[in-house]
């Protein structure tokens, strides 16, 4: 492989540009006195322990809550072709959990059959994201090197799951759309959308994305459908299975084979543990987020190829469909997170300093966002939020690191009102809690 390139998780590519982001070093005392300057100004970096400082926010929705609420009421699993926005009568359950062969198909074993009637159904999907590489703070401090970042690109794959009055609904990975700087859908006559984050689930690893309607030709809404949903409990040892995913980034491509075995029980490199269904049909990188399907045209798993790698040859796995899909069904009325206008961004009202694992290891504080100065007029204060705080979650997601705080915090306008979770020392050990934080309006410098 050449050294230019790097692994990005799902697909090869290369850096498009770079930026360096070099941390100057500096003394405990002046990263003390650094902590508690600009606490009205949003993102600016600072140096040392605590140094950085942000303070901006935001949420958009390009779906009201009752447009969202439509998707509940549809019964669009067994339509033949999304070009048509009529609802049904069923509630949730008729868009997930109705085992409807909406391809039509015989169960005779017939894969170009199966590929033919549910590809109008798949998607690759691109993302840019920021690629950051080097050493940490603390590392740079005790003779580290410095912190560089690159926007890059990655690929994966997704499959229609539904659609509202005002969007289409896709599933894929949670890894495949994760903390994205711009995502790109492509469907299956080879037109594009830009799409967005209507939900994710670290834990299990699924992700449901919008496409606005109004952002697809009426071409393409004839040319694609939505898939019908089987029951994955219902899986049988050597039954035939087929994969559909962006294998490579290359676009889509089909794999057959047969159900190795089910309920798998598997332990991540984070020590979670979990069970899938195995198939010795081809899952390689960029296959994520596609759909593993049965021989009636149903999908019964999510294809990963970050689920045991791709060093041994035969062994794919996906996550039952079964499994997630009241987390699916959760995140499809969930608001969808378009970008806004910065100057329409919200303001949290603090000084911060990101808390990596290596510093987390080191002082024994959790892993998330520090809080090192609460500012006078920003919505931490009113929310009761205290200088040495840990944010953890904000409006249910993880925080880890700043980029994961800077990622969401653009989606969220001033006057918004977030879970914010936080971790406080009490008696020697942290406990947590969750309080309601209205976003400000972020301050304007004054001459």
């Amino acid at each position: 492989m050449d050294n230019n390139y790097y692994y990005n998780g799902d697909n090869y590519k290369a850096p498009e540009s770079t930026t360096e982001k070099k941390k100057g070093k500096n003394t405990f005392g002046k990263v003390a006195a650094a902590g508690a300057m600009g606490l009205a100004f949003g993102v600016f970096g600072g140096l040392g322990f605590f140094a950085v400082q942000k303070t901006t926010g935001m949420i958009p929705s390009s779906a009201s809550s009752d447009a969202a609420q439509a998707v509940i009421e549809e019964s669009t699993a067994g339509s033949e072709s999304t070009g048509s926005s009529e609802n049904g009568t069923g509630g949730q359950s008729a868009v997930l959990n109705t085992v409807t062969n909406s391809a039509g198909l015989t169960g005779s074993g017939d894969v170009s059959e199966v590929a033919e009637a549910l590809m109008p159904a798949m998607v690759s999907i691109k993302k840019e994201y920021t690629y950051t590489y080097g050493n940490d703070i603390y590392s740079y401090y005790f003779g580290g090197g410095a912190q560089s970042s690159s926007v890059a690109e990655a690929s994966g794959s997704g499959f229609i799951i539904a659609q509202t009055d005002t969007e289409y609904l896709i599933v894929s990975n949670n890894h495949v759309v994760e903390d994205p700087l711009s995502l790109e859908v492509t469907f299956v006559d080879g037109s594009t959308a830009s799409a967005y984050i209507k939900g994710r689930d670290a834990s299990m690893d699924v992700a449901v994305i919008a496409v606005q309607k109004s952002d697809v030709e009426d071409s393409t809404k004839d040319a694609i459908r939505i898939v019908a949903i089987g029951d994955s409990e219902n899986v049988k040892l050597g039954e035939q299975v087929v994969a559909i995913g962006n294998a490579l980034g290359y676009g889509q491509s089909v794999t057959t084979g047969i159900v190795s075995a089910v309920n798998r029980e598997l332990t991540m490199d984070d020590g979670s543990t979990g069970t899938y269904i195995q198939t010795d049909a081809a899952i390689n990188p960029g296959n994520s987020g596609g759909a593993l399907i049965n021989m009636s045209g149903e999908v019964i798993g999510i294809n990963s190829s970050k689920i045991g790698g791709t060093a041994i040859e035969g062994m794919g796995y996906a996550i039952p469909i079964s499994s997630v899909t009241d987390i699916i069904s959760d995140m499809m009325v969930q608001q969808t997170r378009i970008p806004i206008d910065e100057s329409e961004m919200g303001y949290i009202g603090i000084s911060l300093q990101e808390i990596t694992d290596t510093l987390s290891q080191r002082f024994g504080i959790p892993v998330g966002i520090y809080v090192v100065e609460v500012s006078e007029d920003g919505g931490a204060k009113a929310a009761g939020l205290l200088t040495g705080d840990v944010i953890t979650k904000f409006d249910g997601e993880k925080i880890s690191s700043y980029d994961d705080l800077q990622n969401i915090l653009k989606y969220y306008k001033a006057g918004t009102t977030v879970k914010i979770t936080y971790a406080r020392q009490e008696n020697g050990e942290y406990v947590e809690h969750t309080v309601d934080l209205t976003l400000g309006s972020k301050p304007t410098k004054s001459n």
